[in-house]
């Protein structure tokens, strides 16, 4: 494949660094003008809460300090204690240190009882995605046992029957977990002279002192502060008639860069995209304009979805034929999911996977014309919240067993081997037979059929259906296996009919759905699930077997797309069990991460 040509380098991108460094230069300066300008007096909240910049009391301007409502403080039982929200909880203000630019909290629950609250609480006290807070800090893991384990300090509920215990960690890893436990929630601490852990009351002394959170300068991380402070400072540029010259010059040559680095990257991935194009003209999906694209949509009238790639429209052919027309947003990298989409499905013809009719490229507009699948996808049949949607247990059988058999096309049938890398409900359409078809190819990666282990630099798909040996290369070569694990937790979702990982179930045992079915089949106890009737059971009974084998943890223990056919199709009584399925490596189980 032909590389694209090099690009000359801007003449003036080379001179544009002198008059950026002016420009910011003056910044600073009316920056510095306009925060010495401000008259706002310090004040306190309760002993030794001193509350001035960054922080503000909620009565006082936003120009007191920070305007994010991240650094708002309220006073409460008569002025002597302070709260600050931190999304999504509101938290007790200990201790300000404006020297070391970090703050002592405490939890109002911990605050208001004398025991710990395990069962009320929720799994993890803090949002990590909160901006300008630095979240790093010790914790403490609590773990609930149903039998008495090696732990940190012990916390024995007679009246549960259980056994709590705490141990020290930002996180647990299943490895560490005994079978008969599970994670409660962690709570964040003070690792310095962390004292007595050896019973309820010790750790609950050990919480009550609370914990540490930094905050960041205004200009080193919040997109929301720095634009405010562009906004308060080019303003007293404005006011400051000496400023004006050197800063309006220092803008413009700024927007000049960025305008010139924005076609540069643009020119190189359009490159990128043509050249492919250039070599699959002679392949069946057509290429049309934009022009034609407005057409068939009536100019985008009717929208039937969105997600995190663009948004899809319905369409109607010149001949008549209805199409689903999915406009790809602007790229970050070089086109490439673009060029998955077209190169995967242009050369796919197969009942159960989608058909690719035709594609736009024209400059920064890109779209996909796909067959129009009248039943939407399968997440809205899955996650059913009316009766109207709700299909029977045969038909979901069905539906499993075309997604199988489009899965395992990918893999065997065609000259080249495909993996999809991101199985799930929303990926998986429906005609208006309800016959399944595979989509979105955007994470694709095709292969040699004789090659079976793939090289790659970094993690993909969505989070709850990644096969753990993307994340962790321990476990495993990646391959057509991690499919197979993605078809799983698929199927698991399907003869639920809910997410594998609830929180809000409504017994603890039942949160992670794949270890609340293995136990129930184990015991040989009767699975009890909604609407399902005594002649299904045995169709759902077989599904849930099938799904925990594809769900192993090590790949080569998995079956292959073929085998889960064979499996799907055979007898139940020819089945048996696997062995129980780990949770899913591709989570610490401190409940504060998510993958995209």
């Amino acid at each position: 494949m032909r590389k694209p040509f090099p690009l000359r380098r801007s003449s003036i991108s080379r001179g544009l660094w002198p008059s950026l460094f002016f420009w910011l230069l003056s910044f600073s300066n009316s920056h510095a003008l306009w925060k010495e300008g401000k008259d706002c007096p310090s004040s306190s909240c309760g002993p030794g809460v001193n509350i001035t910049h960054p922080f503000r009391l909620k009565q006082y301007p936003q120009d007191c300090g920070r305007p994010e409502p991240e650094f708002e403080l309220t006073c409460e039982n008569n002025n002597t204690q302070a709260l600050i929200h931190l999304p999504p909880r509101r938290y007790y203000v200990q201790e300000i240190s404006y020297k070391d630019k970090k703050i002592r909290l405490l939890d109002p629950a911990l605050a208001s009882s004398s025991s710990l609250p395990l069962y009320n609480s929720s799994p993890s006290l803090l949002n990590y995605s909160v901006s300008g807070w630095d979240f790093r800090t010790q914790r403490l893991v609590f773990v609930n046992c149903s039998q008495p384990a090696k732990a940190t300090a012990p916390c024995n509920h007679s009246s549960l029957g259980t056994h709590v215990y705490a141990t020290l960690g930002n996180s647990i890893f299943v490895s560490q977990l005994h079978t008969s436990c599970r994670v409660v929630m962690n709570l964040p601490i003070i690792l310095d002279g962390i004292g007595n852990l050896t019973s309820c009351s010790g750790i609950h002394d050990v919480l009550m002192r609370g914990f540490y959170v930094r905050w960041y300068n205004a200009d080193h991380f919040s997109v929301r502060g720095f634009l405010w402070s562009c906004f308060t400072a080019m303003w007293n540029c404005l006011v400051s008639y000496y400023l004006l010259p050197r800063t309006i010059i220092g803008i413009l040559f700024f927007l000049v860069f960025l305008i010139a680095k924005f076609r540069t990257r643009h020119i190189w991935m359009d490159t990128t995209v043509e050249e492919f194009l250039a070599s699959y003209r002679f392949q069946t999906p057509r290429r049309y304009s934009y022009l034609s694209i407005k057409k068939m949509t009536k100019n985008f009238k009717e929208e039937i979805g969105q997600g995190g790639y663009g948004k899809v429209f319905k369409g109607k052919l010149s001949g008549g034929g209805l199409v689903a027309i999915k406009m790809l947003k602007t790229s970050k990298g070089n086109g490439q999911e673009f060029i998955n989409e077209v190169a995967t499905i242009g050369r796919i013809h197969h009942v159960n996977v989608v058909r690719l009719i035709g594609f736009c490229s024209e400059g920064l507009k890109r779209a996909l014309i796909y067959e129009f699948m009248a039943n939407g996808s399968l997440e809205k049949y899955v996650f059913m919240h009316e009766k109207i949607n709700n299909l029977c247990w045969n038909k979901m059988y069905q539906i499993a067993l075309g997604i199988a058999r489009g899965i395992e096309y990918l893999h065997r049938g065609c000259d080249i081997r495909i993996l999809h890398f991101d199985i799930k409900p929303h990926n998986i359409l429906l005609d208006e037979k309800f016959t399944p078809k595979v989509s979105d190819f955007g994470l694709a990666k095709f292969y040699p059929t004789e090659q079976s282990i793939v090289a790659m630099t970094a993690a993909r798909g969505t989070m709850g259906y990644i096969a753990p040996e993307l994340l962790y290369k321990t476990l495993g070569g990646i391959s057509h296996k991690s499919d197979v694990y993605s078809f799983g937790m698929l199927l698991l979702e399907m003869t639920g009919r809910r997410k594998n990982i609830d929180a809000f179930a409504e017994h603890s045992s039942q949160i992670y759905f794949p270890l609340w079915v293995y136990d129930q089949l184990h015991k040989g106890e009767e699975l009890v699930m909604a609407d399902i009737a005594n002649n299904d059971k045995e169709t759902a009974k077989k599904m849930m077997i099938v799904a925990l084998w594809c769900i192993q943890l090590i790949p080569t223990e998995r079956p292959s797309m073929s085998k889960v056919i064979e499996m799907l199709e055979g007898s139940i009584e020819d089945l048996h069990m696997p062995p129980k399925p780990l949770l899913s490596s591709t989570q610490t189980l401190d409940g504060d991460h998510s993958h995209n």
